[in-house]
This record gives structure tokens, C-alpha cells and sequence, in this order.
């Protein structure tokens, strides 16, 4: 078993202040793979501190600078590409392949990404021809509490971790302690690229404690959490005392549009993406609203695809998918499976209980339900399994209504071959993306919802520009 106990703090792996220690499950096995520490008030204390230093001499580094040490980071992260798809693998129960291609593949290209946004970004330049001697500055926002989840760890710490650095800002970072592991290694690779000290820190713990202790901290300037709305929420809360920058990246509901024109493949590539990473996505379109001529055969064929979808051992390779990342998550999702039969939903595939074969692990079935509406609790609530609402609509105008009948407003999805369509229903969709017929989202397109789904962007540009503040200065010649 491993023994991840330290924490990250001033360029140092450093004992907690107070031991308290915690076991990381193997949700494949439900056995303990690893110890972390939670940290304290004290140990986010010192992170701070730390960070504040840093901060003092990193936010006025150059560019150039700043490109050299994440150019040598983006080196360092492909030679450790294996430890860090293993993590991931044993830590929350993502597939061998889908880790390495996907989970560790996701930040890789963060990495690269950011690195050339941060090449052509100006961080001063003119306010225009007509006022010659005014300038707009772009200056790091300061100290970042950056808090990350459990379901795309490299993802969503690369997403964080990158752009701040390359804004020139200083962090703290609490990865999820269900899954800490491939953040470990982040710290350690950030280590190796002799990175200045205090610039990035990590400190591992809970939300009620940690998380507080950093999010209310007075010296944090900015906030970037990804998680779920209930907690986005406290801590928002917690930064309104002081006034901190806050970008939320919240919970979702997507609905999948399938007009009658839509291409073959477009049935079963919706339950794929509602079923992949174990349905432990914020932006899956778990709810499929499928045109009523073409509804009976989406039902037979979405029957046919559930079942026969595999559900298998992570640590095997292969297309399946793995445990979902606790018991707690594994209990949630079934008492929403139950909650969806006696509303009276019809099930179709799936159900309660574990697939066959599958004793030990927190496996959920595949599961699809048909005859939804949007007042049941199946359609309300964000599942975070790989459980499928179906439900039919007759015209443009309804499906567009149901879509947007939901609190969240993170990526919707549009099957259909008529461009002008594509056009008018994805002005409509009151969501931050829009995937038309399974093109995806770009690395570098601004990622983020409208509504309970957050607020603020990552990645690209957008994603860079959340780290910064914008100074106007007049007389400057």
C-alpha cells in the first residue's frame, strides 16, 4: 500500500502540522490502495504563506521565463505518462486504455495548449489608435486556491494548474482526496522542473476542512473550483466576505437532440457518451430527447446497445468501463435507478445491482430508461452514473423547451443533418457547448456552462484570461 502522507509546501515535501490520516479505496476492489494526510488550518496556513511569498517575485517573471519552465513541465509529464495513467487507474477506477489515452492524454494537451496561448498572449498592448497613451495591462490575479474533483483528475488539474502558472499567479491545490495520487505526481514532476519555490504548493484534505480553511483564507485572491452545484455554492459564500475572483465549473444535464435526420450512428454514440468514464462526467448528455417517428427504434436499439456494453475490470485493456469512484456514489446511483422505477419509468436495460461477475467493486449496470418527462427525479437530478433518460418529442420549439427545462446549462448535443437546424436550435440552448453530430469540443475551446452550471471558462484563451486582472493606465507614452 502506498504511503502518500506529505504534503507539497514551499518547494518541499513536508510532515502535517497534525497527522490525520486517510485511506484512498481502490474502487475496483474496495480495498485501501494508499494513505494521504488531511490537511489542517495550519498546513493551509502555511501553504498560503508560502504562495503569498512566491508571489512577490513569480508575478513579475517574464513570459519567456515562465514558457521555459512549462515547456521542460510539458517533457517531464510525457517520460511519467505511465505513472500518472496508472494513478488514475488505481485511484478511481478508469479503464487502463481509457486512462492513458483520455484521462492522461487530456492533460497532456492542456499542457500544450496553454504553452502556445501563452506565446501569443500580450499582456500589454494599447487601448487603440484614437488614445495613443492609454494601455491595458493583464496582471496575475495573485494566490489561487485551485480545488479539483475526482472524476477527470489530470483534466481538470491541468486546467487549473497550467493557465495559473502561466498567468504568473501562485497556488495552493486540494485535489480531491478520493482521488489524489495523479496530482501527487504532478507535484512532483512541477518539483523536477524546479519550478520556484512556493509558486506551487499542494495540500491534500476533505472539503469541510480543508477546503474551508482555504477558500475562506484572506490571503487567497482567487478561487477555481470544479465540483459539484450544493458545493460551488458554500463556496461562494465563503468568498463573498472578502471579495475573492471565483470560477465554478458546476454539474450538468445535458440534453441529446435527435431529429429524425439525424446520421445511424447517432443513437448509439449518445449512450456511449452518456456511459463513458462510468457516466462520471459533467458535460454527458444523459437526457436523449429522440423525435417521436423515430422513437420505438431508438428504444430497441438503445435496449440492444445497453446490454451489450461492457463493464469489466480497469486494470484489464479493452473499451469497458470501470467502477464508479466510491460506495457513496455507487449507493447514490442506485437509489436514483430505484427512484426512477417507481416514478414509473419504463426500464429498458439495466436496473439495481451489479453487472454479472462483478461482486466486488462498486460496478454499476449500464442503464437506460425510456418514457421519461422532466418532472421526474431521473431527469432532474445530475445521476453521475451511466444511467440514460430517454424521452420523445414531436416538434423543434418542444425539444428545445425540454432541453432548456433544467437548472443546468452546461453542453447540450444536436443530431441532425440539416445545417440550417443545427443553426437555430444551438442559438436556443441556453448552455456554454453545443456538440453537433459528435463533433466534440476542442481542447481549446472555452469550457464552461451558463446557469446552476458555474460560472467562468477554461481552457484556451478563456481559460488563461480567468488568471488575470485588467489595469487601465492613461499617460503612458
Amino acid at each position: 500500500m502506498l504511503k502518500k502522507n506529505n504534503f507539497y509546501i514551499n518547494g518541499k515535501w513536508v510532515n502535517p502540522i497534525n497527522q490525520k490520516e486517510l485511506k484512498v479505496i481502490d474502487p475496483a476492489t474496495e480495498k485501501s490502495c494508499a494513505t494521504i494526510s488531511l490537511g489542517g488550518k495550519e498546513d493551509v496556513n502555511a501553504a498560503v504563506i508560502a504562495a503569498k511569498k512566491a508571489f512577490e517575485t513569480w508575478g513579475f517573471t517574464s513570459k519567456e521565463e515562465r514558457i521555459k519552465l512549462l515547456e521542460k513541465l510539458y517533457e517531464i509529464y510525457k517520460k511519467r505518462w505511465n505513472d500518472i495513467s496508472n494513478a488514475i487507474t488505481l485511484e478511481m477506477g478508469a479503464p487502463k486504455d481509457f486512462s492513458s489515452k483520455l484521462q492522461t492524454g487530456t492533460g497532456a494537451s492542456h499542457i500544450k495548449s496553454f504553452v502556445r496561448y501563452l506565446k501569443n498572449f500580450e499582456f500589454e498592448r494599447p487601448l487603440g489608435d484614437h488614445a495613443p497613451n492609454q494601455r491595458i495591462l493583464y496582471e496575475p490575479k495573485g494566490v489561487c486556491a485551485l480545488i479539483t474533483p475526482w472524476n477527470w483528475p489530470m483534466n481538470q488539474v491541468c486546467l487549473k494548474v497550467i493557465p495559473a502558472l502561466s498567468a504568473g499567479c501562485t497556488m495552493v491545490l486540494k485535489p480531491s482526496e478520493l482521488a489524489p495520487l495523479s496530482s501527487m505526481i504532478l507535484a512532483e514532476i512541477i518539483d523536477e522542473a524546479k519550478f520556484p519555490q512556493g509558486v506551487f504548493n499542494l495540500v491534500n484534505g476533505d472539503g469541510a476542512i480543508t477546503g474551508d480553511a482555504l477558500t475562506s483564507h484572506p490571503d487567497v485572491n482567487m478561487i477555481s473550483f470544479t465540483g459539484s452545484t450544493r458545493a460551488g455554492a458554500l463556496i461562494s459564500k465563503n468568498a463573498a466576505q472578502d471579495f475573492k475572483r471565483v470560477s465554478l465549473e458546476l454539474g450538468g444535464k445535458g440534453a441529446n437532440i435527435i431529429f429524425k435526420d439525424a446520421d445511424p450512428e447517432a443513437i448509439e454514440r449518445g449512450a456511449l457518451r452518456c456511459f463513458r468514464n462510468s457516466g462520471q462526467s459533467c458535460n454527458a448528455p444523459t437526457r436523449m430527447l429522440v423525435e417521436s417517428s423515430m422513437y420505438s427504434e431508438a428504444v430497441e436499439r438503445l435496449k440492444k446497445y445497453a446490454n451489450e456494453f461492457k463493464v469489466d475490470d480497469p486494470n484489464k485493456e479493452g473499451d469497458h468501463i470501470g467502477p464508479v469512484i466510491s460506495e457513496t456514489q455507487y449507493n447514490k446511483i442506485q437509489n436514483l435507478i430505484q427512484k426512477g422505477i417507481d416514478e414509473g419509468a419504463k426500464l429498458v436495460a439495466g436496473g439495481t445491482g451489479k453487472p454479472n461477475g462483478l461482486d466486488k467493486g462498486y460496478y454499476v449496470k449500464p442503464t437506460v430508461f425510456t418514457d421519461v418527462n422532466n418532472n421526474m427525479e431521473i431527469a432532474k437530478t445530475e445521476i453521475f452514473g451511466p444511467v440514460l433518460s430517454v424521452m420523445s418529442f414531436e416538434t423543434e420549439e418542444e425539444a428545445i423547451s425540454i432541453a432548456n427545462d433544467t437548472p443546468y446549462g452546461l453542453t447540450n448535443y444536436i443530431q441532425t443533418q440539416d445545417p440550417e437546424k443545427v443553426k437555430r436550435v444551438a442559438r436556443k440552448l441556453r448552455s456554454g457547448m453545443v456538440d453537433v453530430n459528435g463533433a466534440g469540443i476542442a481542447v481549446d475551446a472555452p469550457f464552461g456552462g451558463y446557469k446552476h452550471s458555474g460560472i467562468g471558462r477554461e481552457a484556451g484563451q478563456e481559460g488563461l484570461t480567468e488568471f488575470l486582472e485588467v489595469k487601465s493606465v492613461g499617460g503612458w507614452n
